[in-house]
């Protein structure tokens, strides 16, 4: 069984600091950091919310923007610096987390490596036209059921499907 740890932050630190899997070896599960990244837009009257995806840069299917811990960064902190490279979104990232989903990690055709990705919230305000992954990866907003049905992981799927902007805090 793999055991989680949370690192202990300095007692006057109220912020979320990354998770370490002890003793894992390089094929064992690894952690990634991953956000939903999210506007409010008012369509006909009503204030509807849409969410960014990306595509893969192997297959092309839809994702959200997700990478691995980086040192120095909160998960949220690195979780919101993979929708700027990836999707070209800046904006208000929430440190709370809301939801872990799971997926496979392609290496090359025979080896793959467990992944388990922390997922938290993006609200956009900015968008750039120049980014680092800008010419590997398409992006588009969609509603939070489609964005639900087009991604395959079952837990993101879920994550979608009961996002609410009025519980983020």
């Amino acid at each position: 069984m793999v055991k989680m740890r949370k690192i202990t932050p300095p007692k006057t630190s109220t912020r979320q600091y990354p998770l370490r899997i002890a003793g894992a070896l390089k094929r064992e599960t690894r952690t990634q950091f991953g956000a939903i990244p999210f506007r409010v837009s008012k369509k006909k009257g009503d204030a509807a919310v849409e969410v960014l995806l990306v595509s893969s840069r192997d297959s092309g299917r839809w994702i959200i923007p997700k990478g691995w811990p980086i040192d120095g960064m909160t998960p949220a902190d690195a979780a919101a610096h993979e929708v700027w490279e990836e999707a070209g979104a800046r904006g208000r990232v929430y440190e709370t987390c809301l939801g872990l989903f799971s997926y496979n990690k392609w290496l090359d055709e025979d080896l793959s490596l467990p992944v388990i990705v922390a997922v938290f919230a993006v609200k956009v305000e900015h968008m750039d036209d120049t980014f680092p992954e800008a010419d590997q990866r398409k992006r588009k907003w969609m509603s939070l059921k489609k964005a639900a049905a087009r991604v395959q992981e079952p837990e993101l799927k879920q994550i979608l499907r009961t996002f609410s902007v009025d519980r983020l805090k």
